[in-house]
């Protein structure tokens, strides 16, 4: 019983009512403000949205990349440096957890050094350090710290850098990128609340004399509510709709490079994720729902 009040209360509230619409402009200014700000409102949110995912998605990935890889760099006389490499490499053989250490040749070594010194920088002429990429396997990983204790007793030359000092403060700002992401939302939806309910406002005053007529014929405040309430969320629904699938479509021709970690090659969603920007129409439909609402309440009572 209960279900087919519910199904019957749904299709009253879709249909609407023609008495209680006559209170309500079906055009306007008011109409357009409704749309266009929903539709504006949900377009920044699929990008606020997809900036949040993208960021979390690639923090983790970089994340998990340095949590997994080491290096040492030796630092030694000239005579020394390759006796004090092959030692390292000897402690990395016995040392659980290491799947791999190879030594970088000059020239990836200048592949690393060409972003800040470009790349024609004469490597083989400078002091530089050797250095000892390490990449870790199993499920323990490696004791970083054990690790470092037998190179100082074994290598005093070698220095090992787990990367935590790089993954630390790449969390941290996921973490208020993300955060950033909600707040954005929060704010889009409080924006789209404002606009709506002003516009909802204009509406009711403009027809003040409409409403004093139904009065007369004995219509209550909450019967006319219900017909603002009606088309007001209809409207900022159609309005997200639009908006949604207009970011969508912007978001699916943003170029994607599998090769590229960046914001401008990776902005987007995966997999499950392209279903999230569906639920932006359904909550700026509730927010234009109780923001209307509220505000055809509070006005009806000031309306004399």
């Amino acid at each position: 019983m209960s279900d087919r009040v519910s199904i019957a209360s749904f299709r009253g509230f879709l249909l609407g009512d023609v008495q209680a619409d006559r209170a309500v402009p079906p055009t306007g200014f008011t109409a357009s403000l409704t749309v266009f700000a929903a539709a504006a409102m949900s377009f920044l949110a699929v990008f606020a949205l997809a900036l949040s995912l993208t960021t979390d998605r690639i923090a983790e990935r970089w994340s998990s990349e340095l949590a997994r890889t080491s290096t040492i760099r030796i630092s030694a006389p000239e005579g020394q440096v390759d006796a004090q490499t092959e030692a390292a490499l000897k402690v990395l053989r016995t040392t659980p957890g290491v799947s791999l250490a190879r030594v970088l040749n000059a020239d990836e070594q200048r592949e690393l050094l060409s972003p800040w010194f470009g790349p024609d920088l004469p490597i083989e002429h400078l002091p530089l350090p050797q250095l000892i990429e390490i990449e870790e396997g199993g499920d323990g990983g490696m004791d970083a710290e054990g690790l470092r204790q037998r190179l100082a007793a074994e290598v005093p030359g070698a220095v090992l850098d787990d990367h935590a000092r790089w993954r630390e403060p790449l969390v941290q700002a996921a973490d208020r990128l993300r955060m950033l992401g909600v707040v954005s939302l929060a704010l889009i939806g409080l924006t789209t609340a404002v606009m709506i309910t002003l516009a909802a406002n204009a509406a009711l005053s403009a027809n003040g004399k409409v409403i004093q007529v139904m009065r007369l014929v004995g219509a209550r405040d909450i019967y006319i509510a219900r017909a603002f309430v009606r088309r007001f969320t209809l409207r900022a629904l159609t309005g997200a709709a639009i908006g949604t699938a207009l970011a969508v479509l912007a978001v699916m021709f943003v170029p994607q490079d599998a090769t590229q970690d960046g914001f401008l090659t990776g902005l987007g969603f995966e997999n499950g994720e392209w279903f999230l920007p569906l639920i932006i129409p359904v909550l700026v439909a509730i927010v234009a729902f109780w923001a209307t609402r509220t505000a055809a309440l509070r006005t009806l009572k000031e309306i004399s």
